[in-house]
């Protein structure tokens, strides 16, 4: 765990460093699943666990974080610095070069260790638990859900932006019309799948639900749904029946909302 500390460490400081001539912060969020493939072969190379359980651990991590990382990076190029950033620099001065190595790298560097604790400590202990075997079948299958759900939504998403006749339009076709936020949902799965695989480690492996757990809090309730919606429903044209219908992480089948009433001549 100390390695994978020090890996997380270097990984953002490096990222606050080359932010600094850029003067864009931005670069943090394709960086962010890119530090989770570095943790997982720190983590798999300096561990003793079960070599089955570590290798798929290393592989999911990368696979999912190689994925979301150049699907972050191709998205925002060109774009400048995120608005959340922004008005942070606006608001900190010359003061945020440094304001934002706390606010922002050291930050984004604590949540990163603490949710990578499956990869951590599923690749650290040296055991297998009890029904280890069928912990790592329902940890692929959760994975595989988590990353299909993520992969086709970005996918989907994309090529809706793409059409200019999608312009002020909202996007609730394919996967986006059973959740409005198919890929933090799948985000979600990919780190539950990861942790059931872990916990096929036994002991204090199962301390690392932790890791799911916070993702999936940031994911819904601080800086994934909650955050977006602030701001979509004053960009976007009928974003607000969008949300009465559809479920905002969960996939189902939308609402059917009651027709408007029409008015009645006297």
């Amino acid at each position: 765990m100390g390695w994978s500390a020090l890996a997380v460490a270097v990984v953002m400081v490096a990222t606050w460093l080359v932010s600094l001539p850029l003067r864009n912060a931005s670069i943090i969020d394709p960086v962010w699943p890119i530090g989770f493939v570095v943790v997982g072969w720190v983590a798999g190379l300096t561990g003793r666990g079960d070599a089955l359980r570590v290798t798929v651990l290393v592989a999911a991590v990368t696979v999912w974080g190689l994925r979301l990382g150049v699907h972050l990076f191709t998205r925002n190029r060109g774009h400048g610095e995120d608005f959340r950033y922004v008005e942070m620099r606006e608001k900190h001065g010359d003061r945020f070069w440094l304001i934002s190595l706390f606010t922002v790298f050291a930050t984004q560097g604590v949540l990163m260790w603490v949710v990578s604790l499956p990869l951590q400590l599923g690749s650290g202990i040296d055991g297998r638990a009890t029904g280890w075997a069928v912990l790592l079948v329902a940890g692929i299958a959760v994975w595989l859900l988590g990353f299909v759900f993520e992969s086709v939504g970005d996918a989907q998403l994309t090529r809706f932006k793409a059409d200019p006749a999608s312009k002020g339009q909202v996007m609730d076709k394919g996967l986006w019309r059973y959740t409005r936020h198919p890929n933090y949902f799948g985000d979600a799965c990919v780190w539950w799948g990861i942790f059931l695989v872990a916990a096929g480690a036994g002991g204090w492996a199962w301390a690392a639900v932790v890791g799911p757990v916070v993702m999936t809090t940031l994911l819904r309730r601080v800086s994934g749904v909650t955050l977006l919606e602030k701001s979509m429903a004053k960009r976007r044209p009928g974003y607000e029946d969008y949300v009465r219908r559809t479920s905002p992480f969960i996939p189902r089948p939308p609402r059917a909302l009651p027709d408007t009433p029409t008015a009645t001549p006297n």
